[in-house]
């Protein structure tokens, strides 16, 4: 199946299955009223011309607080997108926690031919979502608040019965996964966000989202060259101090994988196999990170990160019809490369760790649902103010180099 990657949306459009016209999604959005997708060029550009992502918009929190939303099986569904790395987040963990029959899950796709209304389910029978309806993702939002004039992003949780958007905070959504739904979770389920170490975590996942997760798209997006060098040396410094961290740990905070790795290795997967077409020449592939790339693959390795990146589909992206001298790179070799082998494990990294077999941090025998619970952190990545949200206030207590839990994860 031949498809085109959409860096407007963060979504992979599908050109294998039922024909869906730009006309169709004409229709539709006038039949439910909503909008055209804002785009960020436009939207989200600072007067520097630098790329300042929007907030989300729905933050409310999981807890047991009158205000806060109640964890509940069968009732919230993760929408997300195959070309989202904010959308694969929740996917993987849900799946890392045991969580498939407790929470489910759609794959967005585009909106006619030119995504003019954003996230659409153009892979299912008339275009609706099987669940609910739904046409678009932006109704899940518009039923949720009619004011709301924003993006409809990828992930959002969706609660399935009211039929509207509850949560589309990938900041924190993997974290309510984690701890509101521990009840949930089998015994032996991982823990990636151990109670005593939330702090650190929290911190260096504030850190992460400016100078990595959103590194590609700060230099997709903005509209100067200052802007795109800034972000450009930004992500690449970052990475430097990432990959002399990972030469003495298996894992971003030690032994065991928590929820840091899940957000690094989803950037780790599209850089080199799709993120590279839209930000020009690059300093260094991912390969070419000696303890980055095994550290990559060896997270590729665990099941739920596997079968939740969809490699080849990231890659191809829309192979030229030229017959020409020159063909493009997804044309002629993309359909070649074997990415079972490549991302293969070589089990380099065990010897980082005390206990190589194991990769997860587990549960104390006697630990209830009630003893890990913990209010989750605000970030200022949700701030209002577009002030707040530049990238230069991405900072840690210590160097992105240093595992402040040394020994103690």
């Amino acid at each position: 199946m031949a498809t085109q990657i959409n860096t407007g949306s963060c979504c992979l459009i599908g050109r294998g299955k039922s024909v869906y016209t730009d006309e169709q999604a004409e229709k539709y959005a006038q039949e439910v009223g909503v909008p055209p997708r804002p785009m960020e060029t436009k939207n989200e550009i600072d007067e520097t011309g630098a790329f300042i992502r929007q907030p989300n918009a729905f933050i409310q929190k999981f807890g047991n607080g009158a205000n806060e939303l109640k964890a509940e099986a069968n009732r919230y569904g993760i929408y997300w997108a195959k070309g989202c790395n904010w959308s694969n987040r929740p996917v993987i963990v849900r799946d890392l926690l045991g969580l498939e029959n407790v929470i489910s899950d759609t794959l967005c796709t585009h909106s006619g031919e030119t995504n003019k209304y954003g996230h659409g389910f153009g892979d299912s029978k008339d275009h609706k979502d099987p669940a609910t309806g739904a046409y678009f993702l932006s109704e899940f939002y518009k039923r949720a608040n009619p004011d709301f004039k924003g993006r409809a992003t990828t992930p959002t949780f969706v609660d399935i019965i009211e039929k509207k958007a509850v949560n589309n905070d990938y900041h924190r959504l993997t974290n309510y996964i984690e701890v509101q739904f521990r009840p949930f979770q089998p015994k032996d389920a991982p823990d990636l966000y151990p109670k005593a170490f939330r702090k650190e975590i929290d911190e260096f996942n504030d850190w992460l989202f400016p100078h990595i997760n959103n590194g590609h798209y700060r230099m997709a997006f903005c509209q100067s060259l200052s802007a795109y060098n800034e972000a450009f040396e930004d992500f690449f410094d970052s990475m430097d101090k990432l990959e002399k961290r990972l030469e003495t740990n298996r894992f971003l905070f030690g032994d065991y994988v928590t929820d840091s790795d899940v957000r690094f290795f989803v950037t780790l997967a599209r850089w080199d196999t799709s993120y590279y077409k839209n930000v020009g020449p690059l300093k260094h592939r991912i390969v070419d990170y000696k303890n980055i790339w095994a550290y990559a693959r060896e997270l590729c390795a665990i099941p739920a990160f596997k079968k939740n990146t969809y490699f080849k589909d990231l890659a191809l992206g829309n192979p030229s019809k030229e017959k020409g001298i020159f063909q493009d790179y997804q044309s002629r070799i993309v359909p070649q490369i074997d990415f079972e082998e490549l991302w293969k494990a070589d089990d380099s990294r065990k010897h980082l760790s005390k206990t190589p077999d194991e990769l997860f941090l587990r549960h104390p025998e006697n630990e209830s649902a009630e003893d890990y619970y913990s209010d989750i952190s605000s970030t200022i990545w949700n701030s209002p103010n577009q002030a707040d949200r530049n990238p230069k206030n991405g900072t840690l207590s210590v160097d992105a180099s240093i595992n402040p839990l040394e020994g103690k994860l």
